[in-house]
């Protein structure tokens, strides 16, 4: 079957957690932009998306344009633009400024309740932004090495979701990367993103591949797994890069 989009998770899939693409990932990107359409998908933000992601991309403002970019799962999209050589803003989907107060609140009550608060600290432990606030146990800038030890088997994190989501019903509560909890409106997920491309493209499930590094059951990117699109899992951006390879009959 021919598939039409190439759908990415971004950290441990494009990139190294939180650091930028490097060279021969970008290359292989910028010819994968000639013949897919490609989606990259994260719960981050459009900040973290330029300085992983956009900063390292050489393609032509044409070759662009077959670019998706839909951080915080989908609930912002942007295109590139070709007149004013910039990203645009598609939509919107943002939290209110009531709830962004009830969720900082639940969020610092569950990591004092579950004595999260008492590690070393590395940048901001919480950060709300328009669409999504992240709780990060060790901080916003912890290093890899840090993070991945933190949390292993994520049963940490799973007992902060747990406790949050029962303060907040109203919203979504999830577990995001390796030691942050994302809080959002109900039902954002990266299968809520990807259906929204679909819509925006005319595309069907069967048109998608999706490579991502959390595709088992809990992991934020079984979503899309769930929701019916074919996936392959890697676990860092050597893997992906083998995939694109593939992709584009190089070897």
């Amino acid at each position: 079957m021919k598939r039409r989009v190439i759908a990415f998770d971004l950290d441990n899939t494009l990139t190294d957690s939180k650091s930028p693409l490097v060279d021969e990932m970008a290359d292989l990107l910028d010819r994968l932009l000639l013949r897919f359409q490609v989606c990259v998908i994260s719960g981050g933000t459009f900040e973290q998306f330029q300085k992983q992601l956009l900063h390292g991309l050489k393609a032509a403002p044409d070759a662009l344009r077959a670019l998706h970019v839909m951080p915080t799962c989908g609930t912002r999209y942007y295109r590139f633009d070709i007149a004013t050589r910039s990203w645009r803003l598609v939509y919107a989907e943002d939290l209110t400024d009531v709830q962004k107060t009830k969720i900082v609140a639940a969020l610092t009550k569950g990591a004092d309740a579950l004595g999260y608060r008492g590690s070393r600290l590395w940048g901001r432990r919480s950060k709300t932004e328009a669409a999504r606030s992240r709780f990060s146990a060790l901080g916003q800038e912890a290093p890899i090495a840090e993070t991945e030890a933190w949390d292993p088997d994520g049963g940490k994190k799973r007992k902060l979701r747990d406790y949050v989501a029962k303060l907040i019903p109203e919203l979504g509560v999830r577990v995001g990367g390796s030691t942050s909890i994302d809080v959002t409106k109900h039902g954002i997920d990266k299968a809520y993103g990807i259906n929204k491309l679909l819509v925006l493209l005319d595309a069907a499930k069967q048109d998608v591949i999706f490579v991502g590094d959390r595709l088992s059951k809990g992991g934020n990117d079984y979503p899309v797994k769930a929701m019916g699109v074919d996936c392959l899992a890697v676990s860092r951006w050597q893997d992906t890069a083998l995939v694109i390879q593939t992709m584009l009959g190089v070897t």
